[in-house]
């Protein structure tokens, strides 16, 4: 059974190009358009374990994003087929004039849940959280720290049928991180579940994921078996280090 289907997805992003001083007086500018995401296909079984790989700006978070309905694809579609889909990536989903009390709500009605469900969730989250009062402050005056602990509670405990990891595999001081990390094991051993995980810690990958998609400049390079594409996006790494080393 499928739990996600993207089809010939693409993104693009458009930034404004000033190309003299009287453009930018009078407003005169070009978008120049930039595709972070090219024809992206690819289906998920349902309680599949998928890693995401590629190298830095390959298009990677963009498609968490889009898959989250963040960004709407400017061609294809995505279909979810009824599951909600929870992501977790820092500086993703929060007010930061709001508590993080506050957002705890925000971020669960954003993800279709009701109010009564994530009331019933609330103290779980806090608890998770160890947030303690300043579970009252607003986010903005968090630290990276409590903003992430926060983030990943939240995606913890209000369990959705879609999780989707953005490289916050594990969280806060060394005790968080252990007890996040276990959270995902426990989180992942349940069939009922999807995972999408980004990650650059291609250990991480090759320990929890069943399969991986390699994505590069917004395309994709190779879907497969986890040892198959790993080893042929780490030869790939390293094929470019040396060419970086040697110029």
């Amino acid at each position: 059974m499928k739990a996600l289907s993207v089809q010939n997805v693409e993104v693009n992003y458009y930034t404004i190009k000033e190309d003299n001083i009287n453009r930018k007086i009078f407003k005169r500018v070009k978008n120049k358009k930039f595709t972070a995401l090219s024809n992206i296909s690819f289906d998920i079984k349902k309680g599949s374990v998928v890693g995401i790989v590629g190298p830095n700006g390959s298009g990677k978070s963009t498609l968490l994003k889009t898959i989250a309905n963040i960004f709407a694809p400017d061609k294809g579609k995505i279909e979810l087929y009824g599951n909600k889909v929870n992501l977790l990536s820092l500086g993703t989903g929060f007010d930061p004039e709001l508590n993080g009390y506050e957002n705890i709500f925000l971020s669960g009605l954003l993800l279709g849940f009701s109010k009564k469900f994530i009331e019933d969730k609330l103290e779980e989250i806090i608890a998770f959280s160890e947030l303690g009062e300043f579970i009252y402050n607003p986010i903005k005056t968090y630290s990276s720290g409590m903003y992430s602990k926060l983030a990943f509670s939240i995606m913890a405990i209000l369990d959705a049928d879609i999780l989707l990891i953005d490289e916050v595999l594990s969280v806060g001081d060394i005790h968080f991180k252990e007890k996040s990390y276990n959270k995902i094991l426990e989180l992942i051993k349940d069939k009922k579940r999807t995972v999408l995980i980004v990650s650059h810690t291609t250990s991480t990958i090759e320990e929890l994921c069943d399969e991986v998609i390699w994505i590069d400049n917004g395309h994709i390079k190779e879907i497969g078996k986890t040892d198959k594409v790993l080893k042929n996006y780490r030869d790939f790494m390293k094929t470019l280090k040396n060419n970086y080393n040697n110029n």
